[in-house]
């Protein structure tokens, strides 16, 4: 019964996690059966290991046959790895005691309540992060960071210049922003050469 009320419990953190805070946030909907699937693989695992009838030769075996498994996925973002990293808790912490205890209870509300948080859209929600390729080479960082600040439509706090073309007239620059405006203004064409966001990757408003 005490296992039961711990499978209950993880069934009921890991719904939470994923239904009421990941999915409403992000939207992405490929991952709600990888977190489900790891948080209740985990947990099956962790429960059998941890069952005095189970010998550590089975267990080794378990962990021998999960590690064949070679995951392959897209480029995840570091919030969905912290997501990731709550299913797995949520699994070892509901799988590896063999009784209901209040500390495992309360680490599983925590983590829960941690992620609500953390990944809360009003949390620093001003600040921004993007790539862009510019199609002009700069070389001077204020001038850069003055450009930027114009294009985006608010104050940046850190650049990082990934490459300068000479060549080709083109700049790769990492830049994180506070939206101070009205958000960033389109591209426009300056001297016959547009500005192009390569890829926008923003902390969530």
């Amino acid at each position: 019964m005490d296992q039961t009320l711990l499978v209950v419990a993880d069934l009921a953190a890991i719904s939470v996690l994923t239904f009421a805070v990941y999915f409403p946030r992000h939207h992405r909907r490929d991952l709600i059966a990888a977190f489900l699937g790891v948080n209740v693989g985990v947990l099956a695992v962790a429960m059998t290991l941890s069952s005095s009838s189970v010998g550590i030769g089975l267990g080794m075996g378990l962990f021998g046959v999960l590690s064949i498994i070679r995951l392959r996925s897209n480029e995840i973002a570091q919030h969905e790895i912290a997501y990731y990293f709550s299913a797995l808790a949520l699994g070892l912490l509901a799988g590896l005691p063999e009784q209901v205890n209040a500390l495992s209870m309360l680490l599983m509300a925590l983590i829960v309540a941690t992620m609500y948080v953390g990944d809360h859209p009003r949390l620093f929600g001003r600040y921004r992060q993007r790539s862009l390729r510019l199609d002009a080479a700069y070389t001077d960082e204020d001038a850069l960071r003055a450009h930027l600040e114009v294009l985006l439509g608010g104050r940046v706090v850190n650049l990082s210049v990934q490459n300068v073309d000479l060549v080709n007239d083109m700049t790769l620059v990492d830049v994180r922003y506070v939206v101070t405006g009205g958000g960033p203004r389109a591209p426009r064409e300056a001297g016959g050469r547009a500005e192009r966001a390569e890829r926008a990757e923003g902390v969530r408003a």
